[in-house]
Order: structure tokens, then C-alpha cells, then sequence
């Protein structure tokens, strides 16, 4: 088989304003199981978005992106119902990022000969592949707007802001990254290295040893503290859990020790697949994450799902309740001008 032979059907992006999770929602509250978990985090999800003084971070870990949920986070965003992005750089710059220029996921096989993809430079994410020489371009258009910088050290979300500056200028698809450019919304990547960005960033620095971009995780972890410290009320919506997860909650703790009190994250929902039973769940269940001081329990659930498999339920129900239409959009990025 050749690559083209590989790379045939791309993943398409579910439209949750296409259909009207309501009704089966409403039917999962009085089911058991994963089910009723399923139907109380739609409506705390809900509940946030009603919430006048709550600010909502999204966290993302995991590869929903690739796998088909990109529009879900892009109708989040454009129909205010979140306020900060906290993710992985693989969420944001392999999947996203990449998309909009132009390439693609494609169906896949988990069982397909590993070996076999190499030789064609696809790479394999579970049952989706992506082409190696596409993904070297997105690496290659991170390095074109370091370059473009002033040397210096910036937060992702700085970075991340050029991206979308970037992306403005293209006639591209629409993305999370465009869409959080656009709406003032800060997107934050602590290890945003760990991702395509790693490898446009050692490009750049390796042509500009002595002047150069470098990305400043602790200022990172500042700014998202002082949005947390201008938010009365503070909401988590995560999906998979791990750096994005510990890095939105750690806020709280982080805004003590500089000397502010400030509440807990009054809501909290997490989809996941992890386990807890040995200490991790991805970042300790929620419950858990009360004994440091993190969140509170009145508003919290967690899910134990595949997130494509109950998100664009959820998303679609918080859609149609229509509770977002009267919502004033934080933007947050305001803050740092």
C-alpha cells in the first residue's frame, strides 16, 4: 500500500447545533452508571454558564482534538461558555494549529502495521493518522513567527496569541486558536514544548543562539493565577486531566502563598478514563483535590468516559439551554495589556 492508500477519509468534527442532546440528557439523569454522571455534569456545566460572576477554564489533555471534537471547543469559545484555556501543546498546535493550515486526520487502524506507517512517515494516534511531512510544515510554521518576535521571554499564551494573529492572516479553516484570538481568550500551554512548538522553537533558537524566543512556564503559571485572583467565582471544565488539570486547580493554592485569599473552584467537572486507585486518576479525583484547598465538592462531578463519547452531548445540551445568549464574554487577555 502506498501513502495515499493510508490517508483516504478524513475525521470529521461533530456539529453539536446540529442536534439537541436534551432529551437524552434529561433521560441519563434517571439512569445509573456513567450515564447519570453524565447528565449532572451537563448540568453543572450549565449551571456555570448561568453563573454571572464565574469565569470558565476549559482544560484539554488527550486527543479529542484529532479525534473529532475540534468544533466543540471552537463553539465554546464562539458562543461564550468558556473563558480560559489551559491545554497540552499537542491539543493546540498538532491538532488545532495544524487543521488550520489546511491538513487533515484521517480514519486509521489501530491494528495497522506500525513499521509499515514509518516507511510512509505517517504517524498513528490510536485508530487516527496523520501525515509526517504535513505535521513538519506546522513545525516549520511556529519557527516563521518566533522569527518574526522580538527576542525575549514570553508566556505561552503570548505566543500563542501571534498563532492567532497568524491564522487571521490566512483564509483558512476556523480553529480553537483563531477562534480564542478573536474572543480575547487566553489559551495557556505549560509544557507547551512538548509538542510541535518544541520542535519550531529549537529551530529558531538554534539559528538565533544568542537572541532568541524562549517560552517562560512560570510566567505561565503567574498570569493564569492573577485571572484567578480577579475571578470571584472560578469553574473547571476538563477533559482528561494530567499538566492543563493540575496547572488551572494549583491557581488557587499559588494565589494564597503570594498572600490573596480566594475561594476554591466553586465548579468542577472532569471526563476521564484514568484510574485513582494508584494515587493518579490523571491528577487526583476531584473530591481528592478539596483536601489541598483546590475545589470545592457542593459542584463537582466526575466521569469516568471516552470524552468524544459523552462531550458533544454535553456541549450540545449547555448549547440548546440557550443560558449562553445572555453571557458576557471575560476576556481575559485584556488583562495583560
Amino acid at each position: 500500500m502506498k501513502k495515499e492508500d493510508y490517508l483516504k477519509e478524513k475525521i470529521k468534527h461533530i456539529d453539536i447545533k446540529s442536534f439537541d442532546a436534551t432529551p437524552i440528557i434529561r433521560s441519563m439523569a434517571d439512569m445509573s452508571f456513567t450515564s447519570r454522571e453524565t447528565a449532572r455534569a451537563a448540568e453543572i456545566l450549565e449551571r456555570m454558564v448561568r453563573d454571572p460572576d464565574a469565569s470558565i477554564m476549559l482544560t484539554l489533555a488527550g486527543s479529542t482534538t484529532a479525534g473529532g471534537c475540534k468544533q466543540v471547543y471552537i463553539d465554546m469559545i464562539r458562543h461564550h461558555m468558556v473563558d480560559v484555556v489551559v491545554a497540552t501543546g499537542a491539543s493546540i498546535v498538532d491538532m488545532d494549529f495544524f487543521e488550520a493550515l489546511g491538513f487533515s486526520h484521517y480514519k486509521g487502524d489501530p491494528f495497522a502495521n506500525d513499521r509499515i506507517l514509518r516507511n510512509n512517515y505517517i504517524d498513528r494516534i490510536y485508530d487516527t493518522f496523520i501525515d509526517e511531512e504535513d505535521l513538519q510544515v506546522c513545525d516549520k510554521a511556529i519557527k516563521q513567527i518566533a522569527d518574526k518576535m522580538e527576542p525575549g521571554n514570553y508566556s505561552s499564551r503570548e505566543f500563542i496569541r501571534e498563532m492567532g494573529r497568524y491564522l487571521k492572516n490566512l483564509s483558512g479553516t476556523d480553529s480553537l486558536v483563531l477562534a480564542a484570538y478573536e474572543e480575547s481568550i487566553p489559551v495557556f500551554c505549560p509544557a507547551f514544548s512538548d509538542s510541535s512548538a518544541g520542535f519550531g522553537l529549537v529551530m529558531h533558537q538554534w539559528e538565533n543562539t544568542e537572541n532568541h524566543v524562549s517560552i517562560d512556564s512560570v510566567k505561565d503559571f503567574r498570569e493564569l493565577t492573577m485571572i484567578k485572583m480577579n475571578s470571584p467565582v472560578s469553574g473547571l471544565f476538563m477533559i482528561g486531566g494530567g499538566i492543563p488539570k493540575n496547572f488551572a486547580q494549583d491557581t488557587v493554592v499559588c494565589a494564597e502563598l503570594l498572600g490573596k485569599e480566594v475561594p476554591m473552584h466553586k465548579y468542577a467537572v472532569q471526563i476521564t478514563v484514568a484510574d485513582a486507585r494508584d494515587g493518579a486518576c490523571s491528577g487526583s479525583t476531584l473530591k481528592e483535590a478539596s483536601s489541598w484547598g483546590k475545589v470545592d465538592t457542593k459542584y463537582e462531578q466526575m466521569v469516568y468516559a471516552e470524552a468524544t463519547t459523552v462531550l458533544p452531548l454535553i456541549i450540545s445540551y449547555v448549547y440548546h439551554s440557550g443560558s449562553w445568549k445572555s453571557r458576557m464574554p471575560r476576556k481575559w487577555n485584556e488583562l495583560f495589556k
